[in-house]
């Protein structure tokens, strides 16, 4: 179709080591999947005696100056990307949920300028990841300027939101030409053994049984959609924020469904997701449903 534009990476810029870094994964993401790269300042006059007009000026001026510090960070990994850089009026929050809206993925670096204006200051990070329309990635660990060799790590329940985080995570192992590792991580559940008494065995068989299944479940058809991509599955006795927190040090990407609803941020992603937002050691996707 003539005019056709794909849905671009959005990255976000606050100035800070973090957010250069996430828009440096977001430039090698974008090139390798042919997408543009669209990175995003938004700023917000603050209440402080000086005139609105004087701040907003400032603002502007510093929002410039890090979308180009930004723009330079980009070139330095790769010139063969289309940027676009936006400065747009508004809270960080709400300027990156419109952006979700129309974006392949949106990318954020793990810890933000400061506790003010950082872009992932207190429950911003959670905000975006809980309510953003589309897969955000959380750029955290090891450095960005460098596609890492380890693999695509996803974590699978029987959930809806794990069966989209499958999918995301076969396409961008199948692009990253990286093997999968799809695990499921599975315990005992407190009220059985409560009903069971302190007397009675636990069948692990059973539970590991039940577990096999499941990821086989969720497994189903993807595997023949994508035929080149290694899939390693593993079965594993643990909380699953736990398991999938060991594979950050090795993994190039861990990738989570989004679960958890009601109106407080830190109820909008889930245990896990919460959990791998704020002490992976490599990027963390996080996909909705």
């Amino acid at each position: 179709m003539t005019g056709y534009v794909r849905a671009p990476v959005v990255a976000a810029a606050d100035g800070s080591p973090s957010a250069v870094g996430a828009v440096r994964w977001a430039a090698i993401r974008a090139e390798r999947d042919e997408l543009p790269l669209r990175i995003v300042h938004a700023c917000e006059p603050s209440r402080d005696g000086a005139s609105e007009e004087a701040v907003l000026r400032a603002l502007r001026t510093r929002g410039r100056q890090w979308l180009s510090e930004a723009r330079a960070a980009v070139a330095g990994v790769t010139s063969d990307v289309r940027v676009e850089t936006a400065l747009v009026a508004g809270g960080t929050v709400p300027a990156l949920l419109r952006e979700s809206e129309g974006a392949a993925a949106v990318v954020l670096g793990n810890r933000g300028r400061n506790a003010l204006s950082g872009l992932l200051a207190g429950s911003t990070a959670q905000a975006v990841v809980g309510r953003a329309a589309c897969p955000v990635v959380l750029v955290r660990g090891r450095s960005a300027d460098t596609d890492p060799a380890g693999p695509v790590v996803v974590g699978v329940d029987g959930t809806e939101s794990s069966a989209a985080a499958v999918a995301f995570a076969f396409a961008e192992a199948a692009a990253a030409h990286a093997p999968l590792v799809a695990l499921h991580a599975w315990s005992e559940s407190v009220f059985e053994l409560a009903l069971a008494g302190d007397r009675a065995p636990v069948d692990l068989a059973r539970y590991r049984e039940k577990a096999g299944e499941a990821l086989a479940e969720r497994l189903a058809g993807w595997q023949e959609k994508y035929p080149d991509v290694r899939v390693e599955r593993e079965l594993v006795h643990d909380r699953p924020g736990r398991a999938l927190r060991g594979h950050t040090r090795t993994a190039r990407l861990v990738v989570v469904g989004r679960r958890g609803r009601g109106g407080f941020p830190g109820l909008l992603i889930g245990s896990t997701s919460h959990h791998l937002v704020h002490h992976a050691a490599c990027p963390v996707a996080v996909v909705r449903a």
